[in-house]
C-alpha cells in the first residue's frame, strides 16, 4: 500500500519518469525525501516488450533511483483519458498519498500518449482538491505542480543539478532491456537506436551547460519562482 510522499511522479508509460525525471528522483531520494511513482499504462502497445516486463523493469528501475514505492494504474494504452474514470482515478491516488509536489510530463511532446497524460494528470491535480469532487479520499492540493520533459524539450522555469546522480539515471534507463536494447527478437524503433541514449543525455548536458553543472533536468512551472533578491 502506499504511502504518503514529498514527490509523486507520473508517467505515461514504464520508463518515461526515467528519461525526463531519472536523475531528479534519484536526487530526492538521496536526500531522504520520500518518492512515489506512478506510472498511467503498462505500455502494452509498445513494438517490443510485453506489459508484464514492462512493469517488472519498472519496479526494478525504482529500487535502482531510490523511491519509496511504484504503482501502475494500467490505463489503457494510447487511450489515456478516454474514460470518465481515467480522471478519478489518478484523483485517488493523489488523495491518498498526499504529496507535497506532483511531477507531470510537460503539454508538448511528439507523442499523443504524452500529451494526452499532461491533459489528464492537469484535470486530476485540479479535481482532487474539489471537497465536492465525487472520488474515495479527502481532498488535497500539492503545494506545486512541476512539468518535465520526455521526448522534447521547451523552455524551463529552473533546471535541478543532477549530476552527482546522473549514473543512478543510466542505470535506471538500463533497466528497460525490452525497451532500450536492440535484441534479434526485437522491432527497430526509436527507443533502440545507438542514438537514443545518446539524445537523452545531449539535452540534459546542454541544460546543465546552460547552468554551469555538467548534467541537469529542465523544468516548467506555471506560477513565477520566488527569489529574495537579484544577488545569487
Amino acid at each position: 500500500m502506499s504511502v504518503q510522499v514529498d514527490l509523486l511522479g507520473f508517467g505515461p508509460h514504464p520508463d518515461d519518469l526515467e528519461i525526463g525525471l531519472g536523475g531528479t528522483i534519484a536526487k530526492h531520494a538521496s536526500l531522504g525525501h520520500g518518492v512515489g511513482l506512478c506510472d498511467l499504462t503498462r505500455g502494452e502497445m509498445s513494438s517490443n516488450g510485453s506489459p508484464e516486463e514492462r512493469v517488472q523493469e519498472a519496479e526494478q528501475a525504482a529500487q535502482v533511483l531510490g523511491a519509496s514505492w511504484r504503482e501502475n494504474l494500467a490505463l489503457p494504452d494510447r487511450a489515456i483519458g478516454t474514460a470518465p474514470d481515467h480522471v478519478r482515478r489518478v484523483v485517488e491516488l493523489i488523495r491518498r498519498v498526499r504529496p507535497r509536489t506532483v511531477a507531470i510530463p510537460y503539454w508538448q511532446d511528439r507523442h499523443p500518449d504524452h500529451q494526452a497524460a499532461a491533459l489528464l494528470l492537469r484535470e486530476a491535480v485540479f479535481n482532487a482538491k474539489l471537497r465536492r469532487y465525487e472520488a474515495t479520499g479527502e481532498p488535497w492540493q500539492p503545494q506545486w505542480v512541476c512539468h518535465y520533459f520526455i521526448n522534447d524539450a521547451g523552455p524551463v522555469s529552473f533546471v535541478v543539478d543532477v549530476s552527482a546522480h546522473y549514473e543512478k539515471k543510466r542505470q535506471a534507463l538500463a533497466c528497460y532491456r525490452s525497451q532500450f536494447t536492440r535484441a534479434t527478437e526485437h522491432a527497430e524503433t526509436r527507443l533502440n537506436s545507438p542514438g537514443f541514449s545518446q539524445l537523452i543525455e545531449s539535452r540534459d548536458a546542454q541544460f546543465g551547460a546552460l547552468a554551469g553543472v555538467r548534467f541537469a533536468e529542465g523544468i516548467f512551472v506555471n506560477e513565477p519562482v520566488v527569489r529574495e533578491h537579484l544577488l545569487k
